[in-house]
């Protein structure tokens, strides 16, 4: 199924060339798959001689994945097939210091009014996903308290949702999320990728032969709180002083925006990471040189990442890659001559192709694994022969 799912089988006769199995045992596998509902076979491929041989598809139509992507201010809801297409998507802002109950409230109340939009039922859902704006322990589903969600560890987020909708629910970081996203849409020959959200926090996603990199605790990619020279003196939110996100993300040049500059603070046009980039793209010059410099103080952090990684692609995301060259310019500058060339060489510094939509794309792509892994397709086909023989 895997081959079929990768495109790289389209017909029986390709899996028998692939496996090296034999016809009867292809045939078998075949067919349990389409009765379980995985595969189907439609249209009819180039003949190399005889019978034109059938096609073989995902059965996308099967079954549905709902994803949620939830930043620090905003989130996004979506319906997606088994093929990876959307059905229906929805976002909006979101307040996550309202609390996780209320959070999951709104993420079920999208579900609900998007499955009705897609006309699907909830009988139809085999799982959801969900990226949230904090590290996720992949042990127990639960989140690891930070600045941003100091009162999570004690709800179960995973249950609270599973309680409401049928399939596996998965929850993980909403870089990972992201970066798993684009891993997706990236080039084939592309095995690893680093993505760096930047907006009102930064948080980074290691993506390596499709599989994301969570580490011990699940706090690998949190590049946020690594602490820079000669910034001793910026307090940062979790109690430390000189973190990377209290110097380069954009609610702290909003902040130093609106001090440095008296209209700005008194018009309140610097707030958050979307307010910087309103300004910068109106040229006001302190948020263009401050998002610069913003942009170096990100390289220099990410030059040893890259050094450790020796990623094919990193991608900036988040709000504060829309300042286009200013901020991936003053990346690009610094990880380029800090980095060795081996770590660089064939190295893409780029923005995404997903955009806003990377973490649903990411949370969807994450349950359709699970729901495509080896012991689960087992357990479903076994579960259907039982009901075929009862």
């Amino acid at each position: 199924m895997q081959f079929i799912r990768q495109g790289r089988a389209r017909t029986r006769r390709d899996l028998m060339e692939l496996t090296g199995l034999a016809r009867s045992t292809i045939a078998q596998r075949v067919d349990q798959l389409v009765s379980a509902g995985y595969v189907r076979e439609g249209g009819v491929d180039v003949s190399t001689g005889g019978r034109r041989p059938n096609m073989l598809k995902i059965d996308e139509g099967s079954a549905v994945v709902l994803a949620a992507h939830v930043g620090a201010t905003h989130g996004r809801v979506a319906v997606v097939d088994l093929a990876g297409r959307t059905l229906a998507e929805s976002a909006g802002p979101v307040i996550v210091a309202d609390g996780p109950a209320a959070l999951v409230e709104w993420i079920s109340a999208c579900f609900q009014a998007l499955l009705t939009e897609a006309g699907r039922s909830m009988g139809e859902v085999c799982g959801v996903g969900v990226g949230l704006p904090c590290p996720v322990d992949q042990r127990t589903g639960r989140v690891i308290p930070t600045p941003v969600v100091t009162g999570w560890p004690e709800y179960d987020v995973v249950s609270a949702l599973g309680a409401r909708f049928p399939g596996p629910v998965l929850v993980d970081n909403d870089a990972n999320m992201m970066a798993l996203g684009e891993f997706t849409a990236a080039d084939p020959d592309c095995p690893a990728l680093v993505l760096v959200k930047v907006g009102t926090g930064i948080g980074a996603g290691i993506v390596e032969g499709g599989r994301v990199l969570h580490g011990v605790g699940g706090a690998a990619g949190e590049i946020g709180h690594v602490r820079l020279r000669g910034y001793d003196d910026v307090a940062c939110g979790c109690g430390s002083f000189g973190c990377l996100v209290a110097v380069a993300s954009g609610a702290a040049l909003g902040r130093e925006l609106a001090a440095a500059d008296p209209s700005v603070r008194d018009a309140r046009d610097a707030a958050d990471a979307a307010d910087v980039v309103r300004l910068v793209a109106a040229g006001h010059p302190e948020a263009v040189r401050r998002t610069r410099e913003a942009g170096r103080v990100l390289g220099e952090v990410l030059a040893t990442v890259v050094s450790v990684v020796n990623p094919g692609v990193l991608i900036i995301s988040g709000s504060l890659a829309r300042t286009g060259d200013h901020l991936l310019g003053g990346i690009r500058e610094v990880v380029y001559r800090a980095a060795q060339y081996r770590s660089t060489r064939g190295l893409h510094i780029t923005e995404g192709r997903l955009g806003d939509r990377a973490g649903v794309v990411g949370a969807a792509s994450m349950v359709a694994d699970r729901v495509f892994s080896p012991d689960v397709v087992d357990a479903r086909i076994a579960n259907v022969t039982a009901s075929d023989n009862a």
